[in-house]
């Protein structure tokens, strides 16, 4: 006589053969809930992740094209190619015919400048050599012209050497002379003193004589490297004697480009016989 397995088989027996089936299922249940969550994590790493309103599957598409990102990036890896050259942080792109027209520049690319160094001795303003038409208000208006070459350095001290020549077309006045200028102040900055000390010729109609000029001469450089400039100067010829002549002598100079200004400059000669004027306008070239 057959008997029945669930008759045969012990109450308790029975009650753990149930407790195991459903620890089985629960277990199969956690381990395919743990494969999901791996194949997700998997396809978001590869930029595949399925819509959430589609059933959690690996389509075909989404493994061919997870399969294609890994073999190129285990191509890239075998056989890498170098990137391309780019330029240094600090290196920068400037066109040659930028670099050619800026003396700045060129500086600047060759080193950090010592600026304190340059205040001291790079003059803001550069030597003028100066040639123009004069007008002598004092003498008949008459017509005349003026040669000049101010502020020629020597070395890279403060001290300068300029020389300058007037007259009209017709003779009846001349005047010429030389001077040695130290400057005072540091010559990079924007305002600088100097003395004059030199030599001067007075030609008029009513009177000549010559001597030691003696005198002060101020600069203003609103625009440093030759761009504009301001002198005013006072000098006395013969100073303290009977035939002591005053010289009062104001030049603006604005550039054209970076080698020729255009210049004007106003005189007033005073002496004991007579009160003389001059005005001049001119071009300058800095070499």
């Amino acid at each position: 006589m057959t008997v029945s397995r669930e008759h045969s088989v012990p109450q308790g027996n029975r009650h753990q053969s149930k407790l195991l089936n459903r620890i089985d299922r629960n277990l199969s249940l956690r381990c395919l809930c743990k494969t999901l969550v791996s194949t997700a994590i998997s396809l978001v790493a590869w930029g595949h992740l399925p819509s959430l309103a589609s059933p959690i599957s690996l389509p075909a598409p989404a493994i061919t094209t997870a399969r294609s990102s890994l073999s190129q990036r285990v191509d890239l890896v075998a056989d890498p190619t170098p990137p391309e050259k780019q330029p240094a942080p600090d290196s920068i792109d400037l066109s040659p015919e930028l670099l050619n027209t800026s003396p700045v520049l060129q500086k600047w690319l060759k080193g950090i400048p010592n600026v304190m160094d340059d205040i001291n001795k790079d003059p803001s303003f550069r030597t003028r050599v100066k040639i123009g038409y004069s007008q002598y208000p004092s003498t008949g208006q008459s017509g005349g012209f003026h040669l000049a070459i101010d502020d020629l350095f020597l070395g890279q001290s403060g001290l300068s050497v300029s020389a300058n020549y007037n007259a009209t077309f017709n003779g009846n006045r001349s005047a010429y002379g030389a001077d040695a200028q130290y400057y005072l102040l540091p010559l990079g900055g924007y305002i600088n003193i100097t003395p004059l000390v030199g030599f001067r010729h007075l030609q008029t109609d009513k009177y000549n004589r010559d001597g030691l000029n003696l005198g002060l001469k101020l600069m203003l450089i609103p625009s440093r490297g030759g761009g504009a400039d301001i002198a005013l100067s006072q000098s006395w010829v013969g100073l303290g004697s009977n035939t002591e002549t005053g010289l009062t002598t104001l030049s603006i100079s604005y550039a054209l480009t970076n080698h020729l200004r255009l210049s004007t400059d106003i005189q007033q000669q005073n002496a004991r016989e007579n009160y003389d004027s001059r005005v001049g306008i001119g071009v300058e070239w800095m070499p």
